[in-house]
């Protein structure tokens, strides 16, 4: 991009950062970034990190900006959104949420109803530059709106629109807390596989990097992962020996479980969150 809008980071921890360092490198310009804290110790290494600007008035950030991403933890939006509230009633905004959890509704009623609000669910792979995001816009975000929305967080990975803002608790269970899943995996096929004495280091190096090829395999590949499963098996091989082990002991089963009991947990908090803000 040539040129951007003005866009105001309310809250500048690792996720914001991420975000600014992505959006810099797609040619977002530094002069047209704002973002605020409280602690202007860390707002000074990021303003020398990025050369963007930095405060540590939130109203005053919202003010310079045509879209304010909020990207404070759930628990003090209530408290960030009504502080702001006069000035984005002002200025109208493009508003932008990061937090888990807080609906559009939710959100729009504490900054005074009104503004174009855009739902992000980003994921922790965003901190490399490898993120996947579900978003999610009201009635009021305009076309060019999404589309800059878009630009931000294809900066830092894939983003995909939903429809349906409910989808966001499957996103959440998806590619939210989804690292984590693979995480589980690595740490299980280390442990394993130092068990049969390879060496804990190259254990892990090695089941990184089979993940990694996997995931660059499916992502580059015209077929499904069933059909990409069965181009690594061979009739009474080994892959198909695990496979079959994994599918006995009810993987399929468990992972769907699993998914559904991260799922339902998303949409329990989301509700925890209006209530103890109300």
């Amino acid at each position: 991009m040539s040129t951007s809008p003005t866009i105001g980071f309310i809250g500048a921890g690792n996720m914001a950062s991420a975000i600014i360092g992505g959006m810099l490198d797609s040619g977002f310009r530094a002069a047209s970034i704002w973002a605020s804290a409280p602690d202007d110790e860390h707002l000074q290494t990021i303003r020398r990190k990025f050369g963007v600007s930095v405060t540590t008035d939130n109203r005053y950030c919202a003010q310079q900006a045509d879209v304010v991403i909020l990207a404070v933890k759930p628990q003090i939006m209530a408290d960030v959104c009504r502080d702001i509230a006069p000035v984005v009633q002002n200025t109208r905004p493009l508003m932008v949420s990061i937090a888990a959890g807080l609906t559009s509704t939710t959100l729009d009623e504490w900054l005074g109803g009104g503004l174009p609000l855009v739902r992000v669910m980003p994921n922790t792979p965003s901190l490399v530059g490898k993120g996947a995001a579900g978003l999610y816009a009201n009635n009021a975000v305009s076309d060019e709106q999404k589309e800059t929305v878009e630009s931000i967080f294809n900066s830092i990975g894939k983003a995909l629109w939903l429809d349906d803002e409910e989808q966001l608790h499957a996103v959440t269970a998806l590619s939210g807390s989804g690292p984590a899943y693979f995480f589980l995996m690595l740490e299980a096929l280390e442990a394993a596989a130092t068990e049969a004495g390879i060496e804990a280091a190259t254990a892990r190096e090695l089941a990184i990097q089979t993940m990694a090829g996997a995931a660059e395999m499916a992502a580059r590949s015209e077929h499904d992962p069933a059909q990409l499963k069965r181009n690594v098996m061979s009739p009474g091989g080994t892959t198909e020996q695990a496979i079959l082990t994994f599918e006995d002991g009810g993987m399929r089963a468990l992972v769907e479980k699993a998914y559904k009991a991260a799922r339902a947990r998303s949409q329990e908090m989301a509700q925890e969150l209006a209530e103890a803000n109300r």
